[in-house]
């Protein structure tokens, strides 16, 4: 603030202050032509209201007066009046930097145990696990969902499917570094019936059976010309790219064939924001080391229900 602005907002101020106090002592002081006190002014209202010229309860002007009188000491010891900070320097900035620091400070308390283990480790500490899940549930689950299954275009974290590949240092890079992704668009560069075939050939893939009908050959071939470059031509994916792979049955944006025909007319654009400056190396990997366990722990359960 300027030093003419402070000068203009601690007048109107104290010229407020002063007002009130002047107003208080003009209206408690009886002058000649008013009424006499407790008598009617002749005003009535509804017949049998009337008016009387009583002054304020005592009580009434000394709580104004102490009003005043507190204003004035907290504009000494605290800012309102322009640039001057007051006596005790207070300031809301510091305030919250003060009660950061000492929630930082109980944060890195908290994390301080886990300082320097290597995710594997992470994964296999009940401790850590349970870490990882508050820290899920604060910055994931809004996206990925409480139970990390995810939804449409929103990747199921619980399975054994990865976009950008599932080892400890890609989940990890992914956690603090981001992703983006996008699948251009072809409204325009394929015909209906070259569409109708995409939609007939990729539907198909995660079946392993080779195509037959007309409309799936033909989606064969412009597979291969349009799509093969960053699905491959197997539709296995690239993790380079964050290809999706089309030959399974687990699909981002859906797999129903209309679904199919939405993301290949109008492309699709997603993104994971990077967290390496909202929490701590330690928080990631724990992070890290929560989300591959939930992989691991539903690989373990479907190995357990195909057991003989």
């Amino acid at each position: 603030m300027t030093s003419t602005w402070s000068l203009v907002v601690a007048v109107v101020v104290l010229a407020n202050i002063i007002a009130c106090l002047w107003l208080l002592i003009w209206t408690s002081r009886r002058r000649p032509d008013e009424v006499a006190e407790g008598a009617e002014t002749g005003h009535v209202w509804d017949d049998d209201l009337r008016e009387y010229n009583n002054p304020l309860p005592r009580w009434w002007l000394n709580m104004f007066v102490l009003t005043i009188i507190f204003g004035l000491g907290y504009l000494l010891f605290y800012p309102g009046l322009g640039n001057f900070a007051g006596r005790l320097g207070w300031t809301s900035h510091r305030q919250h930097d003060e009660r950061l620091a000492e929630v930082e400070a109980r944060r890195h308390a908290v994390y301080a145990q886990y300082d320097g283990l290597g995710i594997e480790q992470l994964q296999d500490h009940a401790g850590a696990r349970s870490m990882g899940a508050k820290l899920f549930s604060s910055n994931c689950a809004g996206c990925h969902g409480d139970d990390a299954h995810g939804a449409i275009g929103f990747p199921n974290l619980s399975d054994q499917d990865w976009l950008y590949g599932g080892s400890a240092e890609q989940v990890y890079t992914t956690i603090s570094q981001g992703r983006r992704g996008q699948m251009p668009a072809f409204l325009t560069a394929l015909t209906p019936e070259e569409v109708s075939g995409l939609v007939a050939y990729v539907s198909k893939l995660h079946t392993g059976e080779a195509p037959r009908r007309p409309d799936e050959l033909i989606g064969q071939k412009k597979f291969a010309i349009t799509c093969a470059a960053c699905h491959s031509a197997d539709g296995s994916g690239k993790l380079a790219l964050g290809a999706p792979r089309l030959n399974d049955d687990t699909w981002l944006y859906g797999g129903s064939p209309d679904q199919i025909r939405q993301t290949i007319l109008f492309g699709q654009k997603s993104e994971m924001p990077a967290f390496g400056e909202l929490l701590t190396d330690t928080e990631r990997r724990l992070l890290a080391a929560y989300v591959l366990g939930l992989s691991s722990d539903a690989e373990g359960a479907a190995a357990m229900a195909h057991a003989p």
